[in-house]
């Protein structure tokens, strides 16, 4: 494991920054790190949250404090990149002998290593992106300098969990185009995937021509690699064990229902499966005329599915979180934080230990927030 420190202060990094955090960033990372972590989504972890009794200065005074990060490693794309731009191949050929050796032992030797490197980074990455969006999380800042070559999620700034859906959501201050939006992300993966085969270019072969084509045949693979996690992941969502490229039409119908209804993301499966099973109330999903049909297709599929209706219920509710760190609560904990108390911040680590487990005492924390509470921008602050 490597360990970090954020908001530690100056690094050679820092470019024109101060390199300290206020106790913000801290407050969020702690929390949404862990809970990525027990949601099963691959992420760095929290060792420590620690207040320095300083002042950071930002638009006011900020109280700091410093984050210690674990990970498997902080090997970054934008690591490659960094030797890339200096020509030094060198430098490149020992850190990717180096990055094999720690994240990828299975591939040392054979000469085309590099090529089978990206695969491995592309698998990687598929995989954490598809899930991000399985629970509705928004990165913020997907440079190449928080893409990890592990496929673990790193640096988490102003990323955010979406409560009412919407297919383009952007919460990051920083992002006004909406570059790294909930569904742009897959399109981001592919972007900085492709940074990291330039930088590979020079150790596939010394003809650059021929190193940029077989690089290139790994890329077009990436569009279709993700599409079909990211259908595995939603499908199964919805109750599908085993989703093919048919359930693409399934998915899209449900999430356009979310979206015009504004209706919440996370819940609303749970929402689902309650009607499915004749057991909501007060469910928020209107029964309109498009939700008949999406309905009347969905119970078809998963009643149509070689197992008991039992394996489908365990399968959505191992799929579907409760509790996640809603923008609100985080808030809330750091407002809390700034002002000495920290009995938000341990309540959000307890119970997002367990997110798909029913927690009575904290059903309060299950509830999206009402529309005047609705953070919708947020900010990176170190």
């Amino acid at each position: 494991f490597d360990i970090q420190l954020k908001g530690s202060g100056p690094t050679p990094f820092s470019r024109n920054g101060d390199g300290k955090s206020a106790i913000g960033p801290v407050i969020r990372e702690y929390i949404v790190s862990e809970a990525m972590f027990h949601l099963g989504v691959p992420t760095t972890r929290a060792l420590a949250a620690v207040a320095t009794g300083d002042y950071v200065d930002r638009e006011e005074p900020l109280p700091g404090a410093v984050f210690t990060r674990v990970a498997s490693s902080h090997i970054r794309i934008g690591t490659f990149q960094y030797f890339a731009i200096r020509d030094d191949h060198e430098g490149l050929r020992a850190l990717l002998d180096y990055s094999i050796k720690r994240h990828y032992p299975e591939i040392i030797g054979p000469s085309n290593a590099p090529v089978l490197f990206l695969e491995k980074v592309i698998e990687a990455q598929t995989t954490l992106v598809a899930k991000w969006m399985g629970v509705g999380f928004i990165h913020g800042v997907m440079n190449t300098d928080n893409s990890s070559i592990s496929g673990e999620t790193i640096d988490f700034g102003p990323c955010a969990f979406m409560e009412n859906f919407n297919f383009n959501r952007v919460f990051s201050y920083i992002d006004r185009n909406g570059r790294y939006s909930y569904m742009n992300q897959a399109t981001i993966i592919y972007w900085n995937l492709s940074r990291l085969a330039d930088c590979l270019v020079p150790l596939v072969d010394s003809d650059e021509d021929k190193a940029k084509e077989i690089l290139g045949r790994e890329l077009e693979k990436i569009q279709d690699i993700f599409l079909a996690k990211w259908i595995s992941e939603m499908g199964r969502k919805l109750g599908i064990l085993n989703p093919t490229s048919s359930d693409q039409k399934l998915i899209t119908d449900w999430l356009e229902l979310l979206e015009e209804g504004d209706h919440d993301f996370t819940n609303s499966f749970r929402e689902l499966l309650a009607l499915f099973m004749g057991e909501s109330t007060a469910s928020s999903i209107e029964k309109t005329e498009k939700f008949k049909e999406f309905e009347k297709s969905w119970k078809e599929r998963i009643q149509n599915q070689a197992c008991g209706l039992d394996e489908v219920v365990t399968l959505m509710n191992s799929k579907n979180p409760i509790f996640i760190p809603r923008n609100h609560l985080v808030e809330k904990a750091i407002q809390g934080a700034q002002n000495g108390d920290l009995s938000v911040f341990h309540q959000l680590n307890e119970l997002l230990q367990n997110p798909f487990e029913q927690q009575p005492k904290y059903d309060h924390f299950k509830e999206p927030a009402a529309v005047d509470q609705r953070v919708c921008t947020t900010y990176c602050g170190t």
